[in-house]
């Protein structure tokens, strides 16, 4: 039996309503409206702690129990969030200390969103305390599938609470001084610690040029798992004390996506699904928008994800917030379950009349009715996903390509004193997904602790910091068979940010066949370049300067004194072969390179497709769907790699036979099974 994300027989369509905001007799002609669209799951209470505790010793939820009516009069689903993601402000004026500290040491007030301390007692004690006294209420509702804990938490604080927590945690990780001194290295401009009091928060009134830069890496980098591990500590408070009461109901918070504050893989592990918020900016390229899908579905080990929320048309925030254009919405939601969601969920479904996001884009605009072009269009995909049942629910993506996404890695990275301002770790995973992206290769996004087996295929940029384990790991994936390929700027550091001696790549050396003796960080306008497969590439931002030790050369650098130094190499490795490109190239170099292994280790692309069309695949059991998504802006035609099923047209299709796609169309071939 294939696994549901939650109790729905159909994928989730609805999103966030907030009928508190609204007078009461507002809430009828909203459900007329929503059912009209066909939405069946609305997520609620979201921003209602003010309104459920209006006293330290008060509680009232007269308005939220006519609010759960409402929705289960009208047999909408409910997704139930425990309202804790901004604090009331009797709690602020009374309890300070749950007010947030900011980088440079400034002591925050009331307002804004995400302003409570995640180390304060205060916070986490009435945070726990309200999301029990929910779940002790809502309990016997039948149509909540779900508990959605705050909201898209974050930040970090750099307060007393923090300071203090900071200083036990790290005696949990280190256990002494003498071990702290030396992962810290802190003979170093002579930062010895010698009293646990002696270590204060790391920001801009002590180790930090700016905030991402700093000269003691080793603190900086323990403050960002702290900070991490501490937020996370206040979703499992939550998780806790509604799981007590509520065990059959799954538990999940709306992720952001490559969010650098928090890492994501740690918190995978502790939510029953993932569920996201998709808002690209105008610049994100269609591989951008497929790479924060595949990466949320990668911290959930690669279940089925929940998209939680998009805009129906224009986001608040952005410099220039432009409109969807018709058919990108449809486009955009059918691209989330091409990856894995089983649902397609809106922030919001009505527009408020006032505040930062009364601009946001929603269902029901602010005329109040079903006559505007994104509510014909959301109605229209609601009509769709109704017509497609249960259908893809629960199936997964395979991929025989992966890419390590480490967070740790991605904050010592950029953390790094050098060797280029430049160098950006998303940057250059984005690369390489890209390239396979384009092909139609399917890609996870996984994290250390992964397991290797069932991949052809090993991609890790910039593996900077080799943790306990991996490279061994690594090791016997490459002598079972596995291809593997790093980057510049790999092996260097352990998980203290403490590099490696006897040579770059340090750990990964053996694997890789290569010594770096030094690397050459070029500005901008500055390049080198090399030829691969008779084909010339530029080479710019960083240059390994390396050594052969086994690996064979397939480019060189062609100027500088290091003309004819490998760039690019190539090493057997037990059964294996493992890369390493010494330098950043360009789109096309990254398009060969990744062909080139692909077609060495017989990995496929979901199917052939013209330019602009993306294809994934989804499985369950035998059942295989195909999804062709045309980004373009004309129409093209696209043949049919099997007999099947043309799932929104309802139309059969033949193997070879060709389909025309509309610009922004989309198309679900469910595969024939082979007798």
């Amino acid at each position: 039996m294939w696994k549901r994300v939650w109790n729905h027989d159909k994928i989730a369509y609805g999103g966030d309503y907030n009928p508190e905001q609204w007078p009461e007799e507002t809430w009828e002609e909203d459900m007329r409206l929503l059912k009209l669209a066909h939405i069946d799951t609305l997520t609620l209470n979201v921003f209602s702690w003010a309104a459920l505790q209006p006293a330290e010793d008060t509680y009232c939820f007269d308005k939220l129990d006519k609010i759960m009516e409402l929705a289960k009069s009208h047999n909408m689903k409910v997704c139930l969030a425990t309202g804790t993601g901004a604090h009331p402000a009797w709690m602020a004026r009374k309890y300070p200390e749950i007010l947030r500290t900011d980088f440079h040491g400034v002591k925050r007030k009331f307002g804004a969103r995400h302003n409570s301390c995640p180390n304060s007692v205060v916070y986490r004690k009435y945070s726990v305390q309200l999301a029990r006294k929910l779940a002790e209420r809502y309990k016997d509702y039948d149509n909540i599938v779900a508990w959605h804990i705050s909201n898209e938490y974050g930040g970090e604080c750099y307060c007393e609470n923090c300071e203090r927590a900071f200083r036990e945690w790290l005696k949990d990780r280190y256990g002494t001084l003498e071990e702290l001194n030396r992962a810290w290295n802190t003979s170093f401009w002579g930062h010895t610690m010698y009293d646990w009091e002696d270590i204060v928060v790391p920001d801009g009134r002590s180790e930090h040029i700016d905030e991402d830069r700093t000269v003691a890496q080793g603190i900086s980098l323990d403050y960002r798992r702290f900070n991490s591990d501490s937020i996370l500590e206040c979703f499992c408070l939550e998780y806790d004390a509604v799981k007590e009461i509520t065990p059959d109901i799954p538990v999940t918070t709306n992720l952001m996506g490559a969010y650098k504050p928090l890492d994501y893989m740690k918190w995978g592990e502790c939510m029953d699904f993932i569920s996201w918020d998709n808002y690209p900016s105008n610049e994100d390229s269609v591989s951008q928008i497929a790479m924060n899908h595949d990466l949320m579905r990668g911290v959930g080990a690669n279940q089925p994800f929940v998209l939680m929320e998009q805009t129906p048309s224009q986001q608040n925030w952005q410099p220039f917030n432009a409109l969807k254009r018709p058919g990108v919405m449809r486009l955009w939601s059918y691209q989330a379950v091409a990856h894995g969601s089983d649902a397609v969920l809106f922030f919001q479904m009505k527009r408020s009349i006032g505040s930062c996001e009364k601009y946001h884009g929603a269902v029901i605009s602010h005329a109040g009715h079903e006559n505007t072009r994104v509510f014909r269009e959301v109605a229209e995909l609601g009509q769709e996903l109704e017509k497609l049942g249960d259908e893809i629910l629960g199936s997964t993506v395979p991929a025989e390509a992966a890419i390590l996404f480490d967070w740790e890695n991605w904050w010592a990275v950029e953390y790094s004193a050098g060797p280029s301002v430049d160098l950006k770790y998303h940057d250059e995973v984005m690369k390489y997904y890209t390239a396979l992206h384009r092909q139609n290769i399917p890609v996870d996004l996984i994290g250390e602790n992964e397991d290797l087996l069932g991949y052809k295929l090993l991609i890790a940029p910039v593996m900077y910091m080799t943790k306990p384990g991996m490279d061994e790991r690594i090791r016997e994936f490459v002598k079972g068979g596995g291809t593997f390929v790093a980057t510049f700027f790999s092996g260097y550091v352990d998980e203290s940010d403490l590099v490696i001696l006897g040579g770059y790549p340090g750990r990964l050396r053996d694997i890789l066949g290569v010594w770096v003796e030094e690397i050459d960080a070029l500005p901008p306008h500055k390049k080198n370049r090399f030829f691969y497969q008779g084909q010339e590439y530029e080479a710019g931002l960083l240059c390994d300067l390396m050594h052969l030790e086994g690996a064979e050369s397939l480019a060189e650098y062609q100027e500088d004194f290091y003309a004819g130094m490998p760039a690019v190499t190539r090493n057997s490795f037990g059964g294996g072969q493992a890369y390493y490109v010494g330098t950043r190239s360009g789109e096309a170099f990254y398009h060969q390179l990744m062909e080139d292994i692909c077609k060495e280790q017989q990995i496929q692309p979901a199917a052939k497709a013209p330019d602009g069309v993306e294809v994934t695949k989804r499985v369950r059991g035998q059942e295989q769907y195909l999804f062709f998504l045309n980004h373009g802006e004309g129409k093209v035609h696209v043949e049919m790699p099997e007999d099947g099923m043309e799932l929104l047209a309802g139309k059969a299709c033949r193997k070879g036979e060709m389909m025309e796609l509309e610009a922004k169309g989309v198309a679900i071939l469910k595969v024939q099974p082979k007798q």
